[in-house]
């Protein structure tokens, strides 16, 4: 008698490597999701009408949709000038930026003086003391040179650079090979020449760093402008969405299509240079 065995196929189990690549992938949708869902609703109120704002239970869908608060944002308050005046700051303060944090940042990196180590730790020591402490020392200096409601004290302390600007400048710029600099001396090049010819085409990735943080922080500063500058002309985008909060009442609806419409020019430059801005302080000077 012939007996027939039936073997049973295993059936295949999960590797590890999978479980790990699923739970990553579920850790990374959960967080996509509590990120995301401010965003959504911030969206969702902008599309509402003013009758739908307070509605309970709120209705994640807006119905009907309005995209009346968008063009309403330029006609309750002259919000395209606020951001007229944001961007002529913007470009004084990048240009300030680029320009003190890369001197500064050359100095310390490629120069060797008694008390460089100490004056760079002394730099690194003022990234502890607040914006806030410095606020009003700042405000009385300007004030008794007269620059009050202009934009001068808002631009000239860029031009002095971050300490934090400065020290990743530095930091990428030590991994540039001294025997760049040496080659370029050797050919008749001055110290001036090296950073603009040599140095500089090397740090584009910081550059491009310090140029979208100035941007972000321009951009979001309120506390600055709003102690500075008294002419509403002459606010800012921060400022001219408090417009739209008042004390007893706040339009919602306006301030989320505002918010929405001043978080466009951040995202657009930080989708522009995304590649160059994560290379920023991970990729290497040396160039091959």
């Amino acid at each position: 008698m012939i007996e027939t065995t039936i073997k049973k196929q295993k059936k295949p189990s999960i590797s590890h490597k999978t479980r790990r690549k699923i739970w990553s992938y579920l850790v990374l949708i959960s967080i996509a999701i509590v990120i995301g869902v401010p965003f959504y609703w911030m969206l969702a109120t902008a599309l509402r009408s003013p009758d739908q704002i307070l509605q309970l239970p709120p209705s994640w869908i807006p119905n009907p949709i309005s995209f009346e608060n968008f063009p309403k944002v330029f006609e309750e308050i002259p919000f395209a000038r606020f951001i007229g005046n944001t961007f002529v700051l913007e470009f004084w303060n990048i240009l300030g930026q680029l320009f003190a944090t890369t001197l500064v940042a050359y100095g310390f990196s490629r120069f060797r003086f008694p008390g460089r180590d100490v004056l760079f730790l002394i730099l690194l020591a003022t990234l502890m003391i607040p914006n806030t402490i410095t606020l009003v020392p700042q405000f009385v200096m300007f004030a008794k040179l007269g620059l009050t409601n202009s934009y001068l004290p808002l631009i000239l302390p860029s031009f002095a650079g971050s300490p934090y600007l400065i020290f990743l400048m530095r930091q990428y710029m030590l991994t540039i090979p001294l025997e760049y600099d040496e080659a370029a001396l050797l050919d008749g090049a001055n110290r001036i020449q090296v950073l603009w010819h040599v140095i500089l085409p090397l740090c584009v990735p910081a550059l491009v760093l310090v140029t979208v943080f100035t941007f972000v922080d321009v951009w979001n500063d309120f506390l600055r402008p709003l102690v500075y500058i008294n002419d509403p002309q002459k606010f800012t985008v921060s400022i001219g969405l408090a417009f739209f909060q008042g004390a007893k009442f706040t339009a919602w609806e306006m301030l989320m299509a505002g918010s929405l419409i001043a978080m466009l020019p951040p995202a657009i430059l930080f989708f522009i240079t995304q590649k160059r801005l994560m290379g920023g302080i991970s990729m290497t000077g040396r160039k091959g």
